[in-house]
């Protein structure tokens, strides 16, 4: 970090005006996205925000901890949230939760307040953040990036295998005997969404069985999504026994839209989601899924953040893997002996 960085020198560095530096700081005025984020960049890049914090702390001790996350609503996050309270559970610190609304503007946005806030460390759950911008980020401020991995941060990081995950749900459905496996992904260039469907096509390769891109839909991690998906698998006319999710989420939605079309699960399409949120097990049928321990992973960087904060260095993280968890979504695909195989053609 640079000692003394004036707002002239972050101007100069910028490229913008010593007041659009202001404006940026102070929030008094909207400044342009391209500007701001200039600016941000110029910040970090120089050290005048740790340089802001370090003054803070010469006169107040800093216990706030900024998480930076994707949908305070969704079930997925809220394990995280709980796993992260409940490792700072009192130790006088406190997190302070912000949503980037999987957008990258909002995410900048949301890290600027996070950082106005003076927080003491940051916890990053996934997103759109550059992995430049992580890089920054982590020298200027203690920082765990939770659920992804970033080259060169490998410390800083704790993600999970999703392609590993993604392909023992598939390997479960070809085990089965299903052969037309169906995808759901995730939102467009997510790395969790790219991992799970990597894992699903590997799955298939494994197999034997070629890979079908009329059978892949694009999703975006939210139950209507789902509902969406089957709509377009029915229009296309392709078949399948089976159907993947890239999370419970989108499972719930395609669950709805085949109760709708009167078509059955397991027994006429098998059904698998990803992450094993609270209230998958009751759905109608128990939904087949892959655990993604998030609590877990959330409590751990809340504890070694902790540990950062209090002038040790960063933990090793443990290894936080997926787990198959069958239940009665999925089934074996009927094969009658003497008699055509049972299909839909839809």
């Amino acid at each position: 970090m640079k000692n003394n960085v004036t707002i002239n020198a972050v101007a100069r560095e910028a490229g913008v005006s010593i007041s659009t530096v202001s404006r940026v700081l102070n929030g008094t005025a909207s400044v342009v996205p391209e500007k701001r984020i200039k600016v941000e960049d110029a910040m970090l890049k120089l050290g005048y925000r740790t340089q802001l914090v370090a003054s803070h702390r010469s006169t107040s001790k800093l216990k706030s901890i900024g998480v930076m996350l994707q949908d305070l609503t969704s079930t997925y996050y809220t394990h995280a949230i709980s796993g992260i309270e409940q490792a700072l559970q009192d130790t006088g610190h406190h997190p302070v939760f912000i949503s980037g609304h999987w957008n990258p503007t909002t995410e900048q946005e949301a890290l600027e307040i996070l950082l106005d806030r003076q927080v003491a460390g940051l916890i990053v759950i996934g997103g759109y953040l550059s992995e430049d911008h992580l890089r920054t980020l982590v020298r200027q401020i203690p920082t765990v990036i939770l659920d992804r991995r970033v080259k060169g941060l490998e410390k800083q990081c704790i993600p999970m295998n999703n392609t590993l995950g993604a392909y023992m749900a598939t390997r479960h459905l070809l085990d089965l005997g299903h052969r037309q496996i169906a995808h759901v992904t995730g939102m467009a260039g997510n790395q969790d969404a790219l991992e799970r469907l990597n894992g699903y096509r590997q799955a298939l390769q494994d197999a034997g069985v070629p890979f079908d891109p009329n059978l892949v839909i694009q999703g975006d991690f939210r139950e209507l999504s789902g509902i969406l998906a089957v709509e377009i698998l029915l229009s296309r006319n392709v078949q399948f026994s089976a159907i993947f999710c890239a999370n419970d989420q989108m499972a719930y939605g395609v669950r709805l839209a085949l109760f709708r079309k009167g078509i059955r699960v397991p027994q006429d399409i098998s059904l698998v989601g990803f992450d094993d949120i609270a209230g998958s097990d009751y759905i109608t049928p128990p939904l087949t899924t892959i655990r993604h321990p998030i609590f877990e992973m959330g409590f751990a960087a809340g504890k070694g953040l902790l540990k950062v904060l209090s002038q040790q260095p960063f933990p090793h993280f443990p290894e936080f893997a997926p787990a198959l968890v069958v239940r009665e979504s999925t089934t074996m695909l009927f094969k009658p002996r003497h008699q055509p195989q049972k299909r839909f053609d839809f």
